[in-house]
């Protein structure tokens, strides 16, 4: 959780106080604005968060003073009786004036992150929370990020950035990673109207970030007002989707005792239109019958929720919690990696159980010291069901062969043998940071992360000789970074070094029942490994002019394999390989920021960014074009050398803070760059661009503010987005059949925000035109489907 920098004051009995939260016109939280009494020395700033807390005040009469630079300063006349506190927001309108005059020196959290030097993106949720979108839908419209989802609601889920997916881009929850929660939590469990903004970093990582990503990380800020609120919303739409949440925090402003909870439901049956050269039935007599049909098996239910209990803003933390999540879902599992075999009966179920502990505190122990400890311990359990014997079409009708009978599949269910595979896991996650900052221009930064997990696994379909055996699979891995960081020339040169070590250690045991001479005897097979290696990177940037900011960032990146690519996955189709090696990158990007430019009524930003990735042992699935294989299960392995070249370009349109207009677009040439085998011989797939990967990628979104048409204080908010995807191929045979076509994909919705702004309703239609959408190995995701979402929202009870 993000750190309160200047609200760690003492409330004393009789005194009063004034807090609250600080914005733009636009919405946007303000940092560094002042707030004092006149007349006095009472005063504070609003943090990095925007809020702000004034304190000890004695009873009476005052005019409040509120200015910060670039900004029209006000006054508020305010009367307080004894003890009382006082809440007052603030929004503040920009001073156009002043902003042609001087350098604006207070910048929003936006702002500061993206002209660290990173490769980063700051995506704000404020508007986004009003549409029925999902979290996941909000990341796809990102610059250079392309969501991969393997079908609808529930559907497995990886992110490309810039060519590196997969694993190799990892997902944290307020810098945790999001694993440790189990599959059955997925940002699509967080509503936007729970989140504050979403950090994506690509190719290079910051060390407070400290984690094996190596192509990127998306790390998700949920909301920290430190008002009294409560949040509720519920949507319905197509394929019976349903999602509804509920937010609440409550805090005393005496003792600093603060509550937060949360809890969130998600159904969708899943059952929208395929078609096309991907979807066919296999007839009797071995042709193919190309098919319209709906999907069948795909039903996805997941709820959950959390609390926390904890102080803020005391003496002797700035935040301190402990807390609860649990969460549950149900997963019917349609087909395999391809849609050439659909299933019937296969399904798995999880939960997870999660107690976590925070604590954070500015000038710990000394001035300038910042401590930030977070802890979790999960129990995490899986089921794989699967026992349906029978082939089944894309109708849902048992598949019939030459003779008239249903046709049996091979090995006695829809993938392989019959399975009730259950899998348990105790997963530990510590994540720990230390800066400390000399002066305003030096900082040093560590960060150590330890994530343990402990495998159990045993396949209840099995004899009950066979069930005394469990297999055992445990991981322990352990993360450090340190990082050094200096501003010069004014600021006007930000520079960020930093080393990361990492080590990992794996231990895998499978028991064996051996039958000799009419008797049983038990032994193991044991494998293990312990690794280690180092990493490090440089990120800077420079301020040519106020308006125009270069930016620099190189990595030798290290990524160890994760629990699913090294033991295997059985929900999601993947076979273990204990043998698979790490895989190292050189990442490296140069670009710049522009903007804004224009004057009060048109504004505009522009980034551009160019990068390369060259990697070494790239880990991937491997890709088997042998679509209509009765088990579709396949491993992961290293890939050998790979090199990805490409771009990434944003323009953002501000008209009069009414329309708001994003482009982005992101192209790369992903290619295996390994030439000759050991015997001398060239490879075939050398120099071809690598299977499976959107390498060109077009978004835009358009939205249009009407104030006060139907009802004073109130809003219609309109919106459109457009996303192209260019084919590609899903195999690395470059045929016809193995690709997908160009896709253009259209949404439009409205919002309509009621005068008190506490309650929003809104109506999405996505893909317009239903287009077909592909994904993963030429997945079909939804065609044409509407939602309708209400929203309700209570502050400063």
């Amino acid at each position: 959780m993000a750190p309160f920098l200047l609200l760690a004051q003492v409330i004393r009995k009789g005194e009063c106080a004034i807090s609250g939260i600080i914005r733009s016109e636009a919405g946007e939280v303000l940092p560094g604005i002042t707030v004092v009494l006149e007349g006095t020395t009472i005063g504070n700033a609003s943090n990095f968060e925007g809020n702000y807390q004034v304190t000890g005040i004695a009873p009476g009469s005052y005019k409040l003073l509120i200015s910060g630079i670039g900004f029209t300063a006000q006054h508020h006349a305010i009367s307080l009786q004894e003890g009382q506190q006082l809440k007052l927001d603030i929004q503040m309108k920009e001073d156009l004036q002043q902003l042609n005059e001087v350098v604006v020196e207070g910048k929003s959290i936006k702002a500061e992150i993206e002209e660290t030097g990173f490769a980063v993106n700051v995506v704000e949720t404020k508007k986004a929370s009003l549409q029925s979108i999902q979290t996941n839908d909000l990341l796809n419209r990102a610059v250079g990020v392309r969501v991969r989802q393997n079908g609808g609601l529930g559907s497995s889920v990886n992110y490309n950035l810039n060519g590196m997916s997969g694993n190799s881009v990892r997902i944290f929850i307020d810098g945790i990673p999001i694993s440790t929660y189990g599959p059955s939590f997925s940002l699509n469990s967080i509503p936007p109207s729970l989140i504050e903004r979403i950090d994506i970093y690509k190719g290079v990582i910051p060390a407070h970030l400290a984690d094996d990503a190596l192509g990127g990380a998306i790390n998700v800020i949920l909301k920290k007002e430190m008002t009294n609120n409560l949040t509720a919303s519920v949507s319905y739409g197509s394929f019976n989707t349903q999602q509804a949440s509920v937010s609440g925090m409550y805090r005393d402003n005496h003792s600093g005792f603060t509550v937060r909870a949360s809890g969130f439901h998600n159904y969708s049956d899943n059952n929208y239109e395929v078609w096309g050269k991907f979807v066919r039935n296999i007839l009797a007599n071995g042709r193919y019958d190309y098919v319209r049909a709906k999907r069948f098996n795909d039903a996805y239910r997941s709820s959950g929720g959390q609390v926390q209990l904890g102080f803020t803003n005391v003496k002797w933390a700035d935040q301190f919690f402990i807390g609860y999540n649990g969460s549950d879902d149900y997963n019917e599992i349609q087909h395999g990696r391809y849609m050439s075999i659909p299933y019937k009966g296969r399904f798995s179920t999880s939960q997870a159980h999660v107690l976590n502990l925070s604590y954070q505190k500015d000038d710990f122990l000394t001035k300038g010291l910042n401590l930030s400890f977070n802890g979790m311990v999960s129990d995490r359990n899986e089921i794989i069901n699967d026992t349906v014997k029978w082939n089944y079409n894309w109708f849902g009708e048992k598949s019939i062969g030459l003779n008239g009978d249903p046709i049996l599949r091979p090995d006695g269910a829809q993938q392989g043998a019959p399975t009730l595979n259950h899998i348990d896991r105790n997963v530990n996650t510590f994540r720990s940071g230390l800066t400390y900052t000399f002066n305003t221009n030096h900082k040093i930064v560590f960060s150590h992360m330890f994530y343990s997990i402990d495998r159990n696994q045993q396949d209840m379909r099995k004899s009950a000789v066979e069930r005394e055996f469990i297999g055992t699979r445990d991981l322990t891995k352990n993360i450090s970074a340190l990082a050094y960081e200096v501003e010069a020339f004014n600021s006007n040169l930000k520079a960020n070094i930093f080393g990361k070590f990492y080590q990992q250690k794996i231990d895998r045991i499978d028991p064996i029942l051996i039958k000799e001479n009419g008797e049983s005897r038990k032994t193991e097979d044991r494998v293990q490994s312990n690794r280690n290696t180092f990493g490090y990177g440089f990120a800077s940037s420079y301020t040519i002019k106020p308006r125009l900011l270069l930016l620099f960032s190189a990595e030798k990146a290290v990524r160890m394999p994760s629990e699913g690519e090294i033991f295997g996955s059985p929900g999601d189709n993947i076979v273990e390989n204990i043998g698979i090696r790490p895989e190292i990158s050189n990442n490296l990007n140069i670009g710049f920021r522009a903007g804004p430019y224009g004057n009060g009524l048109h504004r505009f930003n522009i980034y551009a960014s160019g990068f390369l990735r060259d990697t070494k042992d790239k880990i991937v699935q491997r890709i088997n074009p042998r679509l209509n294989d009765a088990v579709q299960t396949d491993p992961f392995e290293n890939l050998g050398k790979t090199k990805s070249i490409g771009f990434e370009a944003e323009l953002k349109y501000e008209l009069d803070n009414n329309l708001n207009i994003l482009l982005s677009v992101s192209r790369f040439n992903s290619v295996y760059n390994l030439r000759y085998d050991a015997n001398g011989n060239e490879y075939n797939n050398y120099n071809q661009q690598l299977p499976n990967e959107p390498f060109f990628t077009v978004n835009s979104n358009a939205q249009y503010t009407l104030n006060d048409l139907i009802q004073k204080n109130s809003a219609i908010n309109f919106n459109y987005s457009f996303g192209f995807v260019d084919r590609f191929y899903t195999t690395w045979l470059e045929i016809e059949d193995f690709r997908t076509p160009r896709q253009f994909i259209q949404d439009v919705g409205v919002s309509y925000v009621f005068p008190n702004k506490k309650f929003v309703v809104s109506a999405d239609a996505r893909n317009i035109f239903d287009k077909q959408a592909y994904d993963n190995f030429a997945v079909q995701k939804p065609g044409r489907a509407f939602y309708l979402k209400i929203n309700y929202t209570i502050n400063n009870f």
